[in-house]
């Protein structure tokens, strides 16, 4: 929100001693309204820079968009030949001119050169580039009465600061003028002076109305709306002190009309619409909801498709207006205008951020309708819009101001308890100092004495304070004003809550610092995603649950699933700018569909790409399902769940995951998590993300209740120097049948077998299916090793063990030892 220091003086008498904008740079911030940047706006010192005529002007010889211009700056002197893109003026316009030597804004130096084979002798410039205004279309086109070669300076004295505020959501009545004043008032203890309204709701009409009917079918969507008729308007440019003013806020002047309700929405906060009365059709205004698939285009020229849950002001025939955003250009106000209507209305909030987001379209009108204007502002707005219109615009008010609805009802009062207020900030405030803010915002106070002998106040709330409705709210504006600055100093004590972090936070960590061990990189993402990729990967029953009800993009409308895709997207970003980085992990928060409802839970992703990227002498080890495999275990022996009680099963059919390429473990039911392992789907990470290369990922997605229970902690055994023993032994089995699943069986097995001592690992390490076996049976080859701590072991205590477990295996299992 762009304020003018010199616009502000209209309403409240700053003077440059004790209220100068570097003052006023320093109190905005303290008063809650950070400043974004001030500029200092009108011509810095500059030399060469002068009005000047324009003589005469040629075509280009070699350039059909530029002019050979003759310019003379003064009477005796011989005119310059300049040379201009520009085509707003004509012979016999005055302009500004930058002869050589001069140094615009931004230390552009003019000097004598040639563009495209002709000579320019310095240049004429826009209001822009000299710093004193917005309009950058064209160069300066001045009064014809200024005097030849007036130095820039010397026309231009005047100058002001633009302050660019950042305002919350909550005070919408601060995106104006006036309300910036009544903060100050508030501040420095100066009375606000608000614009008289001559003008008046009942006036005598002339001839034929400019509109026979005014029809609102859509009162819940616009619960108050007015209009009034401005008859025998001469459109044109607006005025010099108008026109500074609408250029201050950055908006670029269009006619004296149009900057009149942009000028009044500044100063009030009240968006207002002027139509052209002739080009409505029927004579007939009807505030209504538009039809579905019907089409209106907007003054920025495009055509938009409208559907049936926002709102039109239309007349008999067709929309104009996208209530509460913008205008049409079927009914724009331009230089053939002679009556206007002007309209001032108060809309639903919701409904037109709804409209404005649905539309990707935002503006100056809609910024403020959808945050809550006051609800009591339309007709005074209206009254001022139009006592400036008549002393800009000329013409007359023809008829009553004619209004349907009423204006909604606001909070009146709140209740505040002096005694509350100093125990919630926590230092004490007397009374009259709390009675004195509270009604330097205009925030009068009525006192009363409930029965236990304590101060109940009831503070009348203004309507233009929506976001005041609650106790703590007044005592935050009570603060606010009377100064965060005179807060007194006290030691702070922080007393820790538990001498212990939560598990969510350890387990985090640790596995943070055990994947940049193993040379990944931490990204850290948005929790919002795509809504086709969620509908596409996870289905219609996770779109709608996941499905934000307000979303803030179009693009970012659900919550997210899953980290692969995020990780997905950054590895294509790594790929594409070849940093070679392609190693990537991420913490954080995914929500799943289960059974209709959401559930938030934990997540840890990786992603690598599994072909080397860079170019190395030694070709490198390529990641596989394996490695997915291994680092998901030691995650999971992290998190406190054992490794050994991991049982990897093939992953058959997901869309995210290769199927024949992927494993999971795990349940959210009985074991508070699931771990899948492999690699991502290659077809959809070609079509969604255009890598090539095959990926391989992990994920591990556990519930809070998995970090309920007490994490194992790890504890460390010490290497023996006892030689080991192995023994090696051939399996028949289904082929149906999992590896992992024999590997568990047979290891279960060698723990009761080993008497004394241990069975430290049992290994696949062959596999074969061929002749020989029997028809759907596989050779699976195992190797086991025993060791004892604290001796050497002999065969027959080994054999002994070997053969209690292939006794095991023939009771318990169906597998077959292959003799």
């Amino acid at each position: 929100m762009k304020i003018s220091y010199n616009w502000l003086k209209n309403y409240i008498d700053l003077n440059e001693t004790e209220h100068s904008p570097e003052i006023l740079a320093e109190v905005l911030p303290l008063l809650g309204f950070d400043i974004e940047e001030y500029e200092k706006l009108g011509p810095p010192p500059l030399e060469n820079v002068v009005v000047g005529e324009v003589v005469r002007y040629d075509k280009h010889p070699d350039a059909d968009r530029l002019r050979c211009c003759i310019v003379r700056t003064a009477e005796e002197d011989e005119p310059h030949r300049i040379v201009c893109g520009a085509k707003n003026f004509e012979a016999g316009d005055k302009v500004m001119v930058a002869l050589p030597g001069a140094v615009l804004p931004g230390n552009f130096k003019i000097k004598k050169s040639k563009l495209r084979g002709q000579p320019s002798e310095g240049m004429m410039c826009s209001a822009k580039e000299l710093k004193i205004g917005q309009d950058h279309d064209g160069i300066m086109v001045l009064n014809p009465e200024v005097k030849l070669g007036t130095p820039l300076n010397e026309l231009y004295k005047d100058s002001d600061t633009v302050f660019d505020l950042e305002i919350t959501p909550n005070r919408v009545d601060v995106l104006s003028h006036l309300g910036v004043a009544r903060e100050l008032s508030a501040r420095f203890g100066l009375p606000v002076k608000y614009p008289e309204v001559k003008s008046s709701t009942e006036n005598e009409t002339s001839g034929e109305p400019l509109i026979s009917a005014l029809e609102v079918s859509a009162p819940e969507f616009c619960p108050h709306y007015t209009a009034i008729c401005i008859k025998g308007v001469k459109v044109g440019p607006s005025p010099k002190w108008l026109k500074v003013a609408i250029e201050a806020t950055g908006q670029r002047s269009i006619n004296n009309v149009v900057d009149v309700t942009n000028y009044v929405l500044h100063e009030t906060c009240q968006p207002l619409h002027a139509f052209d009365a002739a080009k409505i059709k029927g004579s007939k205004l009807v505030v209504r909801l538009a039809c579905e698939g019907e089409e209106i285009t907007t003054l920025d020229d495009a055509t938009r498709s409208l559907d049936a849950s926002m709102g039109v002001i239309a007349d008999a025939e067709r929309p104009l207006v996208v209530a509460g955003v913008m205008g049409s250009v079927d009914a724009e106000v331009d230089d053939s205008t002679t009556d206007v209507i002007l309209e001032s209305a108060y809309f639903d909030p919701s409904s037109v951020r709804a409209t404005s987001r649905k539309l990707g379209l935002s503006s100056d009108s809609s910024y403020r309708f959808e945050r809550g204007i006051d609800p009591r502002g339309t007709i005074y707005a209206a009254l001022r819009a139009v006592d400036l219109i008549l002393e800009v615009a000329g013409g007359e008010v023809d008829g009553n101001m004619i209004t349907e609805g009423s204006e909604p009802a606001t909070i009146s009062e709140v209740t505040l308890r002096p005694d509350h207020v100093r125990k919630f900030i926590g230092f004490d405030i007397g009374n009259d100092a709390m009675q004195a803010v509270l009604e330097s915002l205009d925030l009068n106070v009525s006192i009363h004495n409930d029965p236990d002998n304590t101060e109940r106040w009831e503070v009348s709330i203004p309507s233009y304070r929506g976001d005041l409705q609650r106790e703590v709210d007044l005592i935050e504006e009570i603060v606010r004003v009377y100064g965060t600055d005179k807060i007194p100093e006290s030691e702070v004590v922080a007393r820790g809550i538990s001498e212990n972090d939560h598990r969510i936070y350890t387990v985090n960590e640790a596995a943070a610092s055990y994947l940049t061990g193993q040379n990944f990189d931490e990204a850290f993402l948005y929790s919002l995603r795509d809504p086709k990729e969620v509908d596409a990967i996870f289905g219609e029953a996770s779109h709608k649950v996941l499905a934000l009800d307000n979303p803030l993009q179009s693009d970012q409308s659900h919550l997210r699933p899953t980290l692969m895709t995020g990780l997905l997207d950054v590895l294509k970003l790594n790929i594409s700018r070849s940093t070679g980085a392609t190693r990537f992990f991420e913490r954080g928060h995914v929500y799943r569909e289960v059974n209709g409802q959401m559930v938030e839970l934990v997540s840890i992703g990786f992603v690598i790409l599994a072909d080397q990227v860079s170019r190395e002498w030694r070709q490198r080890e390529v990641a596989d399902f394996y490695t997915a495999r291994t680092i998901c275990e030691n995650l999971l022996e992290l998190a406190g769940q054992p490794a050994a009680k991991l049982n990897f099963k093939p992953l058959n059919e997901c869309k995210l995951w290769q199927p024949g390429q992927t494993a999971e473990c795990g349940d959210f039911t009985k074991m508070g998590f699931l771990a899948t392992a492999g690699m991502l789907d290659v077809a959809l990470v070609k079509e969604r993300w255009d890598i090539t290369s095959p990926v391989i990922g992990g994920s591990i997605l556990m519930t809070p209740k998995f970090f309920e229970r007490k994490g194992k902690r790890g504890r460390h055994a010490g290497l023996s120097n006892q030689p080991a023993s192995t023994k090696d032994l051939a399996l028949i089995v289904d082929r149906a049948v999992l590896g992992g699943q024999v590997e568990s069986d047979i290891a279960k097995f060698a723990k009761k077998a080993a008497q004394g001592f241990n069975c430290e690992n049992v290994r696949i390490f062959d596999i074969y299916e061929g002749e020989g076996l029997p028809e759907g049976k596989k050779s699976l080859a195992l190797s086991m090793t025993f060791r004892a701590a604290d001796r050497t072991l002999n065969d027959k205590e080994v054999n002994t063990a070997f053969e209690a477990i292939q006794k095991m295996i023939g009771e318990k299992t169906d597998y077959q030892v292959r003799k």
